[in-house]
């Protein structure tokens, strides 16, 4: 059985075994939570992102963790909201299966993803985590090495639509604040 759980807190503090980049196509830093992931887990990660040669969007990419407290780092490029109708909603799914499928096939037991796309992408965070936890969901009911899945939100409004989404199923929805 997987848990899922909703926090608000600072994703680069977070030891899981595996933390989610929502990053931009270079893999190369910039701002939000690519850029904080980038500054904690110091330079070794860029230049370890160098040797990726990007990523296209709605796929996953994966590096050491380096100076992070989690091992692993899996680089992902959300989709730009342009209104909804030019495919937007299926990559932002696809963000989170081609993560999830990397962390299985590493055999990793636990994840955290950021709200994906939902900042400077400006993706409605309610309806990404509408598609966030379903397909979080949806992917955990196959066999997975998979036993933690924390979303870990940037404000207590975006961590209300996690719980919402968690609450039906009777998922461990706590809120949580980490330091």
């Amino acid at each position: 059985m997987t848990e899922l759980r909703a926090l608000v807190g600072d994703i680069t503090q977070l030891a899981t075994d595996a933390i989610v980049n929502a990053s931009n196509e270079s893999l190369l830093g910039g701002g939000g939570v690519d850029g904080a992931i980038h500054r904690a887990a110091g330079p070794e990660l860029l230049a370890f992102c160098r040797t990726l040669h990007g990523c296209a969007t709605g796929a996953a990419k994966v590096s050491p963790g380096f100076r992070l407290a989690a091992k692993h780092v899996i680089h992902t490029v959300g989709p730009v909201w342009t209104g909804g109708h030019n495919g937007e909603p299926e990559l932002l799914a696809s963000c989170y299966r081609r993560s999830l499928e990397l962390a299985a096939d590493l055999g990793l037991r636990s994840i955290a993803f950021p709200c994906i796309s939902t900042g400077v992408y400006r993706f409605p965070a309610d309806a990404a985590a509408i598609i966030a936890v379903r397909t979080v969901r949806q992917f955990v009911t196959t066999a997975t090495s998979l036993r933690e899945v924390v979303f870990c939100c940037f404000s207590e409004q975006a961590l209300g639509y996690y719980q919402r989404e968690l609450a039906p199923l009777g998922d461990d929805t706590r809120s949580e604040r980490s330091e």
